[in-house]
């Protein structure tokens, strides 16, 4: 998958997400107030990166959302 392939994907899953938020807005409690999302699909593989020296923003908690036929925090 490209980079611009994984772009136009991850901004269709945003929006999808934030929909699935407006229809279950307890899902919204459960989230802190500042954190990281990252999209997990099943149907498309983890991309490969090349390691580096990568120092977190303090503050930051990093989120998942295993994407299925619906949303799950996890």
């Amino acid at each position: 998958m490209t980079h611009k392939e994984t772009v136009a994907r991850n901004i269709g899953l945003t929006f999808d997400f934030v929909n699935y938020l407006l229809d279950n807005e307890s899902e919204i409690e459960k989230l802190p107030d500042n954190f990281k999302l990252e999209f997990k699909e099943k149907d498309f593989p983890t991309l490969e990166r090349k390691q580096s020296v990568y120092t977190p923003i303090q503050g930051i908690e990093k989120r998942y959302a295993r994407v299925k036929n619906t949303f799950e925090l996890v």
